[in-house]
Parts: structure tokens; sequence; C-alpha cells
């Protein structure tokens, strides 16, 4: 493989062979204690400067200009970047000025990672830095980061292709500073719901993730299988049933932030594996919840953003509780004009004929009445609405309503159009569970691969008795999305799942030359970078000259001596094609 490396990470091994040999150990194992951070000098120095007449900070080197004896560069740590100023002089011991003429100017490039002792001061410009006393290698990059620009709060050549950004996230998060908050972000939503969660009385716990039956919602599961027991698994859909029988068993209140699989498609909001967040409470119902919920909201909005309004998607939202309440029936009747109340599945097969909505033979009354809400109502929810009271078909896990036995104690909070979490007065009959459950296989044998399982176990828990309980599940990612004002939840994900990456195998050199290029060539040609002939013919069509001149100067670079009449006029005639 190192034939086929650029010719800047050829440069970098080099140099990492350099240091070797000048007795510096490029990736050392002694601790290197840092005193202080980017954001700690900028944050006190003016106020006490005396605390940062001695420190240590450590990070990236982002960028540098070289002035003779004193260069200066950026050193990028987890906060972010601050100016150091380094001179021959203060780091070289006398007579000798390897350090700094060798090391720091030759060996050492954008991206290692320094440690550094001095002082804080501020130039004559006025721009805070730290003197260098001292530097140390810490780490050197042999692969070269993309290079971003940044002038008057501009950035220019910024890295936004999402291909890199998603796949190489550890990129992402050195070049593009921004992205970082977002998970910092996101930390601090999680631990403000366990703040809230926890002066409420309730118990953070941990449920399987691996499961003999898959339950607490309707999805297609992962399935695994174990060797020792010889039996299948599955990958969580939902930690539902399992937080229920810890209710069963005593506990009062009990939440899990777990991640869950659902073997689904993917688009702008959704993900095979997910976080979401499920809590329990003893003694309470969907009404309690809504408040409970809306809340939470508020609080973790100000908590994040300091204010209740937060701009999705150029909509500005607002997380000021309370929020709106709206039947699902109502939500539909006010979208139509059609009355879903007391109809039948035929009947509902009609409406949706008449409506335009799309539908299979595998759906029942519950996915019916949810495809003509999915396509009508929930675009239009952009503030955060509780929609409530669901036809009982839709929901199999909720108590029935106390007022109208075909509806169901369940809301699901919509917010910009789209789910955001959904919570139940909790099933705690054994006999009703059991006929739900039993209607759910039904629809498995007439082909809906989203029924649930049944799961004796569960109806077991409950024959001993559940207290009355309300329960909430909100997607954190999704969440996360709209509390940062991002659009695709592989920007609220360190590492979404992705397609596997193509892998460019290299062209044989005969490729090349049947193509009509000199042999000669073909191992420079590789060199710098282009391992296949589409790749430099579409370069040699899309920019000739530049390609030639780039080919001469690793020529005379490397004192290679190739000739470069053929190859000039091979690129010319690429453009002529």
């Amino acid at each position: 493989m190192i034939e086929h490396l650029s010719e800047q990470e050829q440069l970098r091994r080099k140099s990492l062979a350099a240091l070797r040999e000048a007795g510096i150990n490029p990736y050392p194992a002694e601790r290197f204690d840092v005193s202080a951070s980017a954001a700690d000098i900028a944050a006190g120095f003016d106020a006490e400067p005396e605390k940062f007449q001695t420190v240590t900070i450590a990070g990236r080197m982002m960028s540098r200009r070289i002035m003779g004896s004193a260069s200066f560069f950026e050193l990028q740590d987890h906060t972010g970047r601050i100016q150091v100023y380094i001179r021959r002089d203060d780091i070289c011991p006398e007579g000798d000025p390897t350090l700094y003429n060798t090391v720091f100017k030759k060996l050492l490039d954008i991206g290692d990672f320094i440690g550094v002792e001095g002082f804080a001061f501020r130039t004559n410009t006025g721009e805070l830095s730290v003197h260098c006393r001292k530097f140390t290698v810490l780490s050197k990059s042999i692969r070269p980061l993309p290079i971003v620009k940044e002038k008057d709060g501009q950035q220019f050549d910024a890295l936004t292709d999402p291909e890199v950004r998603y796949r190489q996230r550890y990129v992402d998060l050195v070049v593009n500073p921004k992205v970082r908050d977002v998970f910092v972000k996101r930390a601090k939503i999680i631990a403000t719901m366990r703040e809230y969660f926890n002066e409420h009385g309730c118990l953070e716990v941990e449920t399987p993730i691996l499961q003999p039956i898959p339950g607490g919602a309707s999805a297609r599961p992962f399935i695994t299988h174990h060797n020792a027991l010889d039996i299948d698994f599955y990958m969580r859909i939902a930690t539902e049933l399992y937080l229920k029988r810890l209710i069963v068993g005593g506990f009062d209140g009990v939440y899990e932030f777990g991640k869950n699989f659902r073997n689904e498609g993917m688009d702008r909001t959704h993900n095979p594996e997910f976080t979401c967040m499920e809590i329990y409470i003893a003694y309470k119902d969907y009404r309690w919840m809504m408040e409970f919920t809306e809340n939470m909201l508020e609080r973790i909005a100000l908590a994040v953003n300091g204010t209740t309004d937060v701009e999705i998607d150029g909509k500005t939202i607002s997380f000021k509780a309370p929020f709106r309440r709206l039947t699902m029936t109502d939500a539909i009747l006010e979208k139509t004009g059609y009355d879903i109340t007391g109809q039948s599945e035929a009947q509902l097969r009609e409406a949706c004929a008449r409506l335009n909505v799309e539908i299979d033979d595998t759906m029942g009354k519950g996915k019916l009445i949810d495809a003509i809400f999915g396509q009508y109502c929930e675009a239009d929810l952009v503030q955060p609405t509780f929609i409530c009271d669901y036809p009982i078909e839709m929901s199999p896990l909720c108590k029935r309503h106390r007022d109208n036995q075909d509806l169901t104690e369940r809301f699901e909070l919509f917010v910009a159009g789209k789910e955001l979490c959904n919570a139940y007065s909790e099933l705690n009959d054994p006999i009703d569970q059991l006929e739900r459950f039993q209607e759910q296989m039904r629809l498995s044998e007439r082909g809906d691969d989203e029924a649930m399982f049944i799961d004796m176990d569960f109806v077991r828990a409950l024959e001993y008795g559940m207290p009355n309980c309300s329960g909430m599940g909100m997607g954190i990612d999704r969440l996360t999305m709209f509390m940062t004002g991002q659009t695709s939840i592989q920007d609220v994900l360190f590492f979404p799942t992705m397609r596997p990456e193509k892998k460019v195998v290299a062209d044989a050199a005969e490729v090349y030359t049947e193509a009509g290029l000199p042999a000669e060539w073909v191992e420079t040609i590789q060199k710098m970078g282009y391992i296949t002939l589409e790749a430099f013919a579409g370069t040699a069509k899309s920019g000739g000259m530049k390609l030639f001149n780039d080919l001469c100067g690793f020529n005379k670079k490397n004192k290679l001596g190739l000739p470069t009449a053929e190859i000039k006029a091979w690129i010319e005639s690429q453009k002529q094609e």
C-alpha cells in the first residue's frame, strides 16, 4: 500500500522516521499534565493574569506562521483555539538550533498533537497568546486533515461532504468545531432529564438488550443466535415490558436511557439503532404525564439554549408550557372532514380509497387510521401538540379510555410535524392484555411483520398485579435534533449507520499503458493518488493544465527525470475527447 500513499502522506512518514532518528518519540507513553485549556485562559486572563504566568496546554497544531527565528501557531484543544508564540532562542539549547530549525519547522505538521509549557500574554496587536518555553511532541499525524480556512469569522473550503463527515466523524469534529457543540448539548439534554426524573423520586435502571421475545412496540426486530443456548434472541425494539415488570416488583418510578434496534428503513429521522428514554411512574395517569412531559421539555430548552424558543427548519418553535391538546378523532375530522368514530375496517378502507391514502391488505383498523392521520395531519403539527385518545386498535399496551371503551388513554407529542414521544395510562388488566396480544398475532398471520409477539411472561407478571401507572417514551436523537435545530438524525449521532464503504482497488500498470500512458509514468501517477485510470482521466479532462503542472512539480521535486512531452500529449488528448 505504501506506493499508493499521497505525496503528503509520504512526506509525513519521512518526518516520522526523522523524528525517531533525532531521538524524539513521536508517540510517547508518559503522561502530560495539562494545567489550563484555551477557554480557561480566554475567560480568566484579563481578570487574573498572574494565574497564567505558568501554564501547560496541549492539543493539535491547526495553523502556523513561520517568520525566521520566531513563529506563531494555533493550538486547538477540546475547548477551542489559542495562539502560541515560539522563539528559537527560548526552546533551543545554546548553540544548537535543531529543535526549532529542524524539528519544529520541518518535521512537525498541521494536525500533530503538541504539549506547550509557557506563560500567557497579549501581543502588541492585543491577541491573547501563550509564549512557549518548551514543547513536547505528543502524537504525530501521518494523514493530512482537510484544510478549513477562516477569515473575519467566515469559513472557506469547509468540510461539508456528508459521506466524509458521517463516516469519518473524528475528522468532522476536528475541523468543524461547531459540530462538537451539538454533542455537548446532547449530553446536557440527558443530564437535565436525569436531574428532573431523580427529583421526582425515579430510579435509573438497565434492562436486557438481548430478549427472547421482542416487545413494547410495533417494529421489525433484528435477530441473532446464542450458540451456547442454541436459541435465537432479538435485539430489543423497546424497554417497556421489562420496565413495567419492575413496577410489578414494587418500584414506584423507573426510567432507562437505552439503545433500541429496529430493522427498518433509514431516512433523515430514522436510524436502525437509536437512543430512547422510557419512564414509568406508579399511581399516575396519562393526563398527569402530559403535564410532566411539557414541564420537562420547557426545562430542557432553558437549560440547553437559555430560551424556550428554538428554530427548527426555519420555523420558531416554542417549548413554553402548556402545549395544545387535540384528540386523534378531532385531528382527522379537522383535516379531512371524516369521523372515524365507530367505523369498521371495511368502512375505513373505503375512506382511505376516497381520501387517496395508500394502504395494503395486511393493515388492520389501527394501521388504517394511522395512515390517514400520517398523510393528512402530522405535517401541520408544527408547534408542540399532544394528540390524545387513540382508537383501541392502535394501542395494544394501553388502558381503555375511562369515558369511551373504543378509545385508549394515550398521547403522542408532535413537534415540527414529527412524533417526539408516546405515552399511556398503562394497561394493567392481564385478561385484556392477553386478548390484545392475541389480536396482534392475528395481524401477524395476515402478513403484518411489525405486529407484536405474545409475551406470556409479561402477562404472568400482570396477573400478580401492577398498580395503575403511566409511562412515556421519548427518542433522544430526535429530541436533540429539535433542541439543536438540526434537520437530519445523522447530525446528532456520533457514528450513524452507513452503507459499507466502497473500496477503491488500484488498477494494474497495464490498464494505464493500454490507454496510451507512458509506462515510466504509471508509478508516479499512482504515488500522487490516482490509483485508477478513471480517476486520472477524469482529472485530466476537468483540470488538465493543473494536473500537468502537478506532475511536473512532483517529477522535479523527487528528481525522477521523467520525460514530460508524452504525458502532456496524453492529457491534451483527454481534453479533446
